[in-house]
């Protein structure tokens, strides 16, 4: 038999042993879990960082682009007035020289060929050919003089214009029935 205190038992010597070592097991684990805990404080932090800037980048951009389509539209208008000033020059100096229809007729070519440079072209439309709801816009119905006449146009009111590929205005015709 080994030597024993007399007072002490083998229970009271084995639980402070497995006491401290579970302690230390403890203490490993918890020094484990707030390094575990740190590095994803870290990493939340650095993800919420990238995510303010981000959204900061995208509320400037967002602000760039309305500023820039705000020029955009002023520039646009500016150029179409500034083009037609000449236009406008025109009819002052016709109007002072008494000379209307060599006047008008100049005024007319300047302005349909400042037009066209901004790309504005006609759209193709004479009496006598047939109706096209694509082109055009019927704004009344006539009898027909003759059966030739009938579903095809008879008068031009307004022509019609096309900016680039897009229409801006139908032709307003006349069709005979």
């Amino acid at each position: 038999m080994k030597n024993k205190r007399p007072d002490s038992t083998e229970e009271e010597v084995v639980a402070p042993a497995a006491e401290q070592a579970g302690n230390t097991v403890e203490k490993n684990n918890m020094a484990e879990l707030e390094a575990k805990v740190a590095a994803l404080t870290e990493q939340l932090d650095e993800a919420r960082n990238k995510y303010l800037y981000l959204f900061s980048d995208f509320e400037n951009f967002k602000r760039n682009v309305a500023k820039e389509r705000l020029e955009l539209h002023q520039t646009a208008g500016r150029d179409i007035v500034t083009a037609l000033l000449p236009v406008l020059d025109d009819f002052d100096r016709a109007a002072k020289n008494d000379s209307l229809s060599e006047g008008m007729a100049l005024i007319h070519q300047k302005i349909a060929h400042t037009l066209q440079n901004k790309g504005l072209t006609a759209l193709d439309a004479k009496a006598g050919d047939e109706f096209n709801p694509d082109t055009q816009e019927a704004v009344a119905e006539i009898p027909a003089a003759s059966e030739e006449l009938k579903g095809k146009i008879v008068d031009i009111l307004e022509q019609g214009y096309q900016l680039g590929d897009r229409i801006i205005r139908f032709a307003k015709v006349v069709v005979g029935r």
